[in-house]
Order: structure tokens, then C-alpha cells, then sequence
């Protein structure tokens, strides 16, 4: 009894030792994780998973990979690699294929969108419509944990991989698909990219300026909501798995996100029967919520409650709009909102920017510059949370790229595997899988891998 408390309680000092040096121990050490997804969604959720320590085996078109390796320019600058090393020593007869060793310098640069969302997985190119590919990939699958795919609902199951069969191969594998529209319904089958679903599911209806067009946001955020998604399913999916021993088919897609982010919004319909209109930056329900111009740019100012504005009135030298009764409560403002943001506007004027800022800080409302790209990442709280890592990448040096977005014990999850080149863990893969040599150059000569 003694020696096994000695032994929990020194399992319990490593414990405490490594909280107080690193976020915690991956959680999702050991989890194997066969990666069939390209472009954005699926490799943004598997990316994750990875970064919380699980192994990810990217699976990629033999010669062209993720669709967003040719998403260029821009793309990373690239560092010459050695030479190509001298073919590998015969095996066996002189008619027998050698393995081939690809030539780094004569492939096509980084692209700065595969890098960033790519980190921490291991490249396989691999041509399953061959039977010889449709082999790895069983052999891949029988020891997986999980599968991530992003086909058109029916395409994997052409080729033999639906879910049914799959569960045949391993009765434990968590099988997640993210689609464009879903596994049932009439557009199941409809191909989904993330503008198109933010026009059909309302987003870009609402964004835009009131008197424009409608727009996309400027980032891929359906695209990203799903992949979000579909990483909590994962997570949820092996919680599940640890006390059924059953996996669990879960069906992620761009649609059904994307409505769930119409929050407010969509609730007001839902509710009370109020169809949305674009607003620009300005808030439907709340006003002054919007950016606005000053003397040289535009400051982005947040008055959602009485008390706020009261604050912003007298620090733009106009005490008496408290008072006045169009704006003197928030659903007077919401109301009188063509009155009021002109005389704001006309206030903010008077100033540049930096003096406005200067002015509000610590003045207990929000408010924020309009920053671009370079000036968000120069930001110190950037640089004091730490948010930008540097990996070595073997073609392209040092990269930079965002870290992940949550701390645990006040430190990140550490990663250290830049993404991969395209097909760099090939052989790596197959050899941990029982391929000989000789039989991973055969792939490599008919072209499966």
C-alpha cells in the first residue's frame, strides 16, 4: 500500500511540475487522427486537434496536395535545401524500382494559407481510387481513432469509405464529415464553399452598409465557425467513446453553422417575426454602436448602455444630449438615430484620431481604433500575450504564424511541427504501417503515393 501511494504521489509531483511550466500535458497524446479534408473547415479543426497533441496524418493528391498549396501568392520565401541525396542502395535485382527521393527545389513555393493552417501534421500523398491506395488507407483506419473528411455527401462511399464500412474496419473510429449543406436533406449533395453559405444562410444579407451592397466578411468565418464545431463534436465524440467503446459518425457542416450564427439576429426573426436589414458597422438594437469618422480616420465607439453614452457625450463636450429626450435612453437613440450620429460625427470631427484615443482611455466605455493587419500583430497586447510563434519549416526557414488562442495554466499548448511539404511524410507513414521499402517504391512507381 505504501510503495503504490509512493508512486501516486510522485505521478502527482511530475504533475504539479509540469503546470507550472507548461499549459498541461497534451490531451489527446496517442489519439491517431487520419486527415481525408482540404482548403479551410477540416484542416482548421484537425490543425486544432493537433495542437492539443494529437497525431494528424494529412492524406493529399499525389502531385498537387491541399487545393490551397497552389492559393498563391503570397507565399513564404524560400530557403535552398540540399541536393536531392544520391538514390537509395539497390534492392535486390537491378529491375527492381528504388525509392524515389523528391527534389524540394523544383516544387512550387509555400503558400502563406496552407502554413497557417496546416501546422503539426504529417503529409502521406495517396491515391485511393487505386486498389493499392485503398489499402493504405484501410490499413490507416484500422488503427485510427479518428477520421475527418470534407467530400460531397456519397463521394467516399463510391470509393468504399462511408461510414458503415469504415466502422466494419474499426468498430471504435469517431467518422467526422463536414459538408457543405449536410448528410441529409435536398442539398446534400450540392457542393458548399463558405461565400456561397454566407449568402444562402443570411449572413451577407446582413453585412454591408444600409444603403450598398451586400458583402462577404473578410475572412473565411463560416468556414471557421464549422471547423470550430466540428473539433468540440471530435472532442465530444471521444469523451463519448470513453465509457460506450462505440464511435460515432458526426455530421458537420457549413449550413447549419452558419444559421446558429445568425444568434441575435436570427432570434429576432425567429421570436418576433423581425426580418434583418445591413446596418454597416452600426448595431440594429443599440446606438451609438458603430465606427465613425474623425478629422483623419475613423474610431470604432461603443455606447450599449445609458451610463456610456452619458460618459461619451460629456467627453465629445455635449453634456446636454444626456437630457435631451431623443437620446437620453437607448431605445429613444435606436429611434432617433439619423438625428444623433451626424451631430456625433460632427463632434469627432473636430479631432484627429490619436486625440480621441488619448481622450477616452480609462473613461469607463469602449472604444477602439480601426487597425489594419500590421498594426493588429504590432499590437502590445499582441506581443504581451504572445500570439505569434515561429516554427522552422524546411523549405521556407522561420515562419511565423497566430498561436493557438487559448492558455491553460496561463501557457499555450506548445507545437513544434512546421506544416508539412507536400508528400515529406510518405514513406515515414507507410514503413510505421509494415511497408517495406520495396513495396512503398512499387506505390511510388504506379503512382499511388
Amino acid at each position: 500500500m505504501f510503495a503504490v501511494r509512493t508512486r501516486a504521489a510522485a505521478s502527482l509531483s511530475s504533475a504539479r511540475r509540469w503546470l507550472a511550466t507548461a499549459a498541461m500535458p497534451p490531451p489527446l497524446k496517442g489519439v491517431k487522427i487520419v486527415d481525408l479534408t482540404r482548403v479551410m473547415a477540416g484542416p482548421y479543426a484537425t490543425m486544432m486537434l493537433s495542437d492539443l497533441g494529437a497525431e494528424v496524418i494529412k492524406i493529399e493528391r499525389p502531385g498537387s496536395g491541399d487545393d490551397t498549396r497552389s492559393y498563391l501568392p503570397p507565399s513564404a520565401p524560400l530557403i535552398q535545401t540540399p541536393p536531392t541525396p544520391p538514390p537509395s542502395p539497390k534492392l535486390g535485382a537491378d529491375n527492381e524500382p528504388q525509392l524515389r527521393i523528391d527534389d524540394w527545389n523544383s516544387m512550387p513555393p509555400e503558400s502563406a494559407y496552407f502554413l497557417q493552417v496546416n501546422r503539426g501534421k504529417r503529409s502521406l500523398t495517396l491515391d485511393f481510387k487505386k486498389e493499392a491506395g485503398k489499402e493504405v488507407l484501410r490499413a490507416l483506419i484500422k488503427e485510427a481513432d479518428v477520421l475527418v473528411e470534407n467530400y460531397v455527401p456519397g463521394k467516399l462511399a463510391e470509393m468504399g469509405f462511408s461510414y458503415e464500412e469504415c466502422r466494419k474496419l474499426n468498430p471504435r473510429l469517431i467518422y467526422a464529415s463536414i459538408s457543405g449543406y449536410g448528410q441529409t436533406g435536398p442539398y446534400a449533395k450540392t457542393p458548399g464553399y463558405d461565400v456561397i453559405i454566407e449568402a444562402e444562410a443570411g449572413l451577407m444579407h446582413i453585412t454591408g452598409e444600409e444603403d450598398g451592397p451586400p458583402v462577404k466578411v473578410g475572412v473565411a468565418v463560416t468556414d471557421l465557425a464549422c471547423g470550430l464545431y466540428a473539433k468540440s463534436a471530435i472532442l465530444a465524440a471521444l469523451l463519448s467513446r470513453s465509457q460506450t467503446g462505440e464511435g460515432v459518425h458526426i455530421d458537420a457542416n457549413l449550413f447549419d453553422s452558419q444559421l446558429s450564427l445568425l444568434a441575435n439576429i436570427g432570434s429576432n426573426f425567429l421570436i418576433a417575426g423581425q426580418e434583418a436589414t445591413r446596418h454597416g458597422t452600426a448595431h440594429p438594437s443599440i446606438v451609438p454602436y458603430q465606427v465613425l469618422p474623425t478629422q483623419d480616420s475613423f474610431i470604432m465607439i461603443a455606447g450599449a448602455n445609458d451610463g456610456q453614452f452619458s460618459k461619451l457625450a460629456k467627453l465629445l463636450d455635449h453634456p446636454e444630449w444626456v437630457s435631451d429626450p431623443r437620446f437620453s435612453t437607448n431605445s429613444a437613440r435606436v429611434v432617433n438615430r439619423e438625428t444623433l450620429i451626424p451631430l456625433i460625427i460632427a463632434a469627432l470631427g473636430e479631432h484627429p484620431t490619436a486625440h480621441w484615443l488619448d481622450r477616452f482611455k480609462g473613461q469607463g466605455f469602449p472604444f477602439a481604433p480601426v487597425n489594419n493587419i500590421r498594426q493588429s500583430f504590432e499590437h502590445p497586447q499582441t506581443q504581451a500575450r504572445e500570439m505569434v510563434k515561429e516554427v522552422d519549416h524546411p523549405r521556407a526557414g522561420k515562419v511565423k504564424l497566430v498561436a493557438p488562442a487559448i492558455q491553460y495554466n496561463g501557457h499555450r499548448m506548445e507545437f513544434s511541427r512546421p506544416p508539412p511539404v507536400l508528400a515529406q511524410h510518405t514513406v515515414e507513414v507507410l514503413r510505421e504501417l509494415g511497408y517495406e521499402d520495396r513495396k512503398i517504391a512499387e506505390l511510388q512507381q504506379q503512382s499511388v503515393v
